[in-house]
């Protein structure tokens, strides 16, 4: 009888579901904040020009972003998220490098908190010479470091829309960058030679070393 006891134990062990050792994979996924979407015109005009951009500039005619591995944070240098959007939407040359197609970033962060997405992920912008191919850019509506960094509303959804997209592409930390930190950057890269040294001076070093800290207090992306 013992051993007929011990049988009918065994087989219900073996039967039970194993103890989870850790977070679902659905729990366990960095959540997506609200992103409401406000495409730019990015039709087949402009990205035929972004591929001639990118030729170019990397040395591959294509618009296609793939496996980005950095985020550039900026400063829109503007009052509202209207005004980024207006300033990105026409497709003309640039005011500053007076190339097309016309610069864009994939996301601004207005200073209430709201998220906009104006590009798709899959599509290359113009918002940082050198990395531009493997790039996510984030505007932020301010003049300065400091109105994104000093503004609680903007800055918590900024950190949530980084996390997010840093997870989602498997980005280190460190390969969030400040504009004015782009030349620093491994995956710097450019072949026109008076564009080598081509900065911004938005999300300065000490700006972004902040941005960052306070970005790995969201803890480690999920395994």
């Amino acid at each position: 009888m013992r051993v007929a006891a011990v049988l009918v134990v065994s087989l219900l062990l073996a039967a039970a579901p194993a103890p989870a050792s850790g977070p679902t994979r659905s729990a366990a996924r960095v959540s997506r904040p609200a992103i409401a979407l406000w495409p730019i015109p990015f039709g087949a005009k402009r990205k035929h020009e972004m591929a001639e951009y990118s030729k170019r500039h990397y040395g591959r005619a294509t618009w296609r972003l793939c496996h980005p591995h950095v985020i550039v944070e900026h400063m829109s240098q503007t009052s509202t998220a209207r005004a980024v959007y207006n300033t990105f939407a026409p497709d003309v040359p640039d005011v500053e490098l007076h190339e097309l197609p016309n610069v864009c970033s994939h996301f601004v962060v207005g200073s209430s908190g709201r998220i906009f997405r104006l590009v798709n992920l899959r599509t290359r912008c113009r918002h940082t010479v050198g990395l531009n191919w493997t790039a996510i850019g984030i505007e932020h509506v301010g003049y300065g470091d400091g109105d994104a960094l000093h503004n609680r509303r903007e800055l918590r959804a900024s950190l949530r829309l980084t996390q997010w997209l840093r997870c989602k592409f498997n980005i280190r930390v460190h390969n969030v960058i400040g504009h004015a930190e782009s030349l620093s950057s491994p995956y710097h890269h450019e072949l026109v030679p008076s564009l080598r040294r081509q900065t911004h001076g938005d999300w300065r070093h000490s700006s972004m070393r902040v941005y960052r800290r306070k970005l790995r207090h969201l803890g480690p992306c999920p395994g």
